[in-house]
């Protein structure tokens, strides 16, 4: 597969970066981390194989290097790559490529964004909830996840209840932004977890428990009134998640 048939098909960069002239280095970054994800995907980057240089990379992409270290840096979050100082970046993992039939690959990188924005946002969501939460609150995360117990033991893919039991949470916290501004993300929170627990249910036995388990986590630490184990334990999670999304 030549370079320039992989940038038609994704609708790539053009060869002087003109098309893209108007992009920001965020939105530029996020294209070079699709490009990276699917030359992994086609094996053209294989499991424990040094990536191209920063150099080479930015390039290839007609970007500057600065774009291609923030796309690696993503990259690494995911556990996709790691880097080496001297020694350059190299592949940790070759996603599942199931989870192309869930997700279009330029959407990877915004979804990405909005896991890192739940962690930091949800993170203070259950420290609040730790203080604040009533017995009736409490009673209602228990019941969001009773809820996700029953999706897991029918199979069912358990998007609403996984997102019921994260509100219930918010609205624990008796200050209504934590709640609105999870209701305002729900598309593209719902869209994580879609992609998450479609990818989970190809492993049933594994994924879809070790989610439910931290749930559980996460309840236990804001019953006990438990600040910091409850938003360290939200946090941890939510990286989790993101990380699973790459699990080949």
């Amino acid at each position: 597969m030549t370079h320039d048939s992989h940038s038609e098909r994704h609708g790539g960069f053009s060869h002087a970066g003109v098309a893209d002239s108007h992009m920001g280095p965020a939105r530029l970054s996020d294209k070079v981390y699709g490009d990276i994800v699917e030359r992994i995907l086609q094996g053209e980057y294989d499991e424990g194989h040094r990536l191209p240089s920063e150099a080479r990379l930015a390039e290839m992409n007609q970007v500057s290097r600065p774009v291609v270290r923030q796309a690696l840096s993503r990259l690494r979050e995911d556990g996709v790559v790691r880097s080496q100082r001297g020694a350059g970046s190299y592949v940790m993992r070759r996603p599942d490529r199931a989870m192309l039939d869930f997700a279009p690959l330029d959407s990877l990188a915004d979804m990405q964004r909005c896991f890192e924005f739940r962690a930091a946002l949800e993170g203070e969501s259950a420290r609040a909830a730790t203080h604040y939460a009533s017995s009736s609150s409490l009673k209602d995360i228990e019941k969001a996840l009773q809820r996700l117990e029953a999706c897991i033991q029918g199979g069912e893919l358990g998007v609403d209840a996984d997102f019921g039991f994260h509100l219930a949470v918010a609205y624990a916290t008796n200050n209504r932004f934590f709640s609105d501004t999870l209701l305002s993300l729900k598309t593209q929170i719902n869209f994580g977890q879609n992609l998450a627990r479609n990818l989970g249910l190809r492993r049933p036995g594994l994924h879809l428990p070790e989610v439910q388990d931290e749930h559980v986590r996460i309840f236990e630490a804001i019953r006990a009134g438990d600040a910091e184990l409850a938003c360290q334990r939200m946090r941890e999670h939510i990286g989790n998640s993101r990380r699973r999304v790459f699990e080949g």
